[in-house]
């Protein structure tokens, strides 16, 4: 099916929105089926829902979904809970793994979440236990025997430098480490083949290019021939293997299933099960190759009209996300300035300017029309005003 779609969106008019790299628009549809979830189901069916409206089934079901973009088998992939959770899951799985290992390798690129759960559960494990910081050009040489876990997000938040998904598991598996992915900024944006990649767990957020709104819960994937070995330490009741029998004590259950924690998030996965009918007859190679024709069009743009920005995502779009990234002294002033204007993208200290771009509703007159705000803003010094100096508790 051609891009865009933008009449599947809900976009405010006279925006341009190039954040979805950070959270995705409404997609049409979505509010009228919260409100459906809300006043007949909730509503209307109280806690039958749970039965008449197959709630308990929606992790997997949407896991299944979201298992066909990024290259996962049906079964291997169930959704809930936060980003944060499911990295600590997947993590301490893999920790288990390797029992006679202590060291947990990542690399400062890393989103801080990322590393903030691996402090947490090597300060938890003690006894040696051991989180490596590497620069992501440095990853390779440090995937050592000495490694558990190697836990990366394979593009990088503030820049979209693309790791080599391919390369750096196979690193890991011939050092005989255990391979974590994070693609918080992969799903949606780029080809991903985890079965092709052999990683043992992936874990992804969900209200980024894949739409599902402020808050969406996240996904773990687990590879199909571990899936009844992988030991879930937070073990939660709907982890369990029959979480009604109300045993006493706790056995995981079949699967992937065993990685689910708490009580789903019915609303929140209802509206993301909808948001992701957008998906329906896309392929992620024809959203690949329109991301990076749009992304080559807005560097060529930038660097002709604003030179006061210096690009700091790669340049060779193999290795780049669906993400641009530019330095500005002035940055966080800039981008409120061009905020106010109607060109949404984002900041990320000390300096990044971050442009996200999804073809499903964003073409190259928009790409234009925005540089177009660009320039006008630097080459007037727009930004330079106390109203867009002023920090904001979310950049």
């Amino acid at each position: 099916m051609a891009l865009p779609r933008k009449d599947l969106f809900d976009l405010p008019e006279g925006v341009i929105y190039l954040d979805g790299n950070s959270l995705g628009p409404l997609p049409k549809g979505v509010a009228e089926r919260a409100a459906e979830v809300v006043s007949r189901e909730w509503g209307g069916e109280l806690i039958r829902g749970w039965n008449s409206c197959n709630w308990m089934e929606q992790p997997a079901r949407v896991g299944n979904r979201i298992a066909k973009l990024i290259g996962a088998p049906e079964g291997s992939v169930v959704m809930g809970d936060t980003l944060s959770i499911k990295v600590f899951q997947a993590l301490s799985a893999g920790l288990a793994m390797r029992p006679d290992r202590r060291v947990i390798l990542s690399d400062n690129g890393n989103f801080p979440t990322d590393l903030y759960m691996a402090e947490g559960l090597v300060a938890m494990k003690g006894a040696g236990f051991e989180l490596r910081v590497v620069d992501p050009e440095q990853v390779a040489g440090a995937i050592t025997d000495e490694v558990a876990v190697v836990m990366l997000t394979e593009v990088d938040y503030r820049t979209g430098r693309k790791h080599d998904m391919g390369a750096l598991t196979k690193l890991a598996h011939e050092a005989g480490a255990v391979m974590l992915w994070d693609l918080a900024h992969s799903a949606g944006a780029v080809e991903v083949d985890l079965t092709a990649s052999n990683c043992e767990f992936a874990v992804g957020c969900t209200y980024k290019y894949l739409n599902g709104g402020p808050g969406a819960p996240a996904f773990i994937y687990v590879r199909p021939n571990l899936s009844e070995e992988a030991e879930p330490v937070l073990s939660g009741w709907l982890g369990h293997g029959a979480p009604f029998a109300f045993e006493l004590n706790y056995r995981p259950a079949r699967g992937v299933e065993r990685m689910r924690v708490g009580t789903p998030p019915v609303i929140q996965l209802s509206v993301l099960e909808e948001a992701l009918k957008v998906w329906d007859g896309v392929t992620m190679a024809g959203v690949r190759a329109a991301s990076v024709a749009l992304s080559e069009r807005f560097i060529a743009e930038v660097e002709a009209r604003c030179p006061e920005l210096t690009l700091c995502s790669p340049r060779d779009a193999a290795v780049r996300g669906s993400q641009v990234s530019f330095r500005f002294e002035h940055g966080y002033a800039a981008m409120q300035a061009l905020i106010a204007r109607g060109v949404i993208g984002d900041f990320r200290a000390p300096d990044v300017m971050r442009f996200g771009f999804t073809p499903l509703y964003l073409d190259e007159a928009n790409v234009v029309a925005a540089v177009d705000v660009m320039a006008e803003v630097l080459d007037g010094r727009l930004w330079d005003r106390e109203e867009y100096r002023r920090a904001n508790r979310v950049t």
